[in-house]
């Protein structure tokens, strides 16, 4: 914790130096998202998923090196690894948590298709528990559309194989750290409304 400290009790009260204080010591924390993600991958190595076969932490290593395997590019590939990052802390909308952790850093059509995978995904099982399994279909004039159905398709659903032989955090790491040392939100990198879609299957 810093020896400094604002004049304020209230952020109303706050100066100029002490928001220009604020900003300075922010840096570092800031410097270290991609440490605390990796920390967080981590914890989920004995976390299994309740029924299923493998882990949290295996369920995301097998999405990220199916990725790679398929050619994807690293935000394609950080995307893939992180996608579920937000399942313990928030298993209602993890879709949309990873997305925003995901969406400073990485280009538009990457944060998008993860913050509707979960709706997309639901095309597997949705039928069996009642639900309408074509609901991802009211996106289905959006531009980036066919990448979340590919995505569901060839890198989560399909992620859940034990004997599947999928690479360890340690290779994913030094794409972790590229990815969050970006410059937030650039434009260059963001790529607003920019359809690439994923490589050739």
């Amino acid at each position: 914790m810093s020896d400094q400290t604002v004049s304020f009790t209230a952020m109303k009260d706050g100066t100029k130096e002490d928001y220009e204080m604020l900003e300075e010591l922010e840096k570092p924390h800031l410097a270290m998202t991609a440490e605390r993600l990796l920390r967080e991958l981590r914890s989920q190595e004995e976390e299994t998923l309740t029924g299923y076969k493998i882990t949290r932490l295996g369920h995301a290593l097998q999405s990220a090196t199916r990725a790679e395997e398929d050619g994807a590019d690293i935000d394609w590939i950080v995307a893939a690894l992180l996608h579920d990052i937000g399942d313990g802390l928030a298993p209602q909308n993890h879709d949309r948590f990873a997305a925003e952790i995901l969406r400073p850093f990485v280009r538009d059509e990457v944060a998008w298709t993860v913050e509707h995978h979960g709706l997309f995904q639901s095309y597997y099982y949705g039928h069996h528990m009642g639900w309408d399994r074509d609901a991802r279909e009211v996106h289905k004039d959006h531009p980036y559309y066919q990448t979340c159905v590919e995505f569901c398709e060839r890198w989560d659903q399909s992620s859940f194989d034990p004997d599947y032989p999928t690479k360890p955090l340690e290779h994913f790491e030094p794409m972790v750290n590229e990815v969050f040392a970006r410059k937030a939100y650039d434009p260059d990198v963001m790529l607003e409304g920019e359809k690439r879609g994923l490589p050739p299957a």
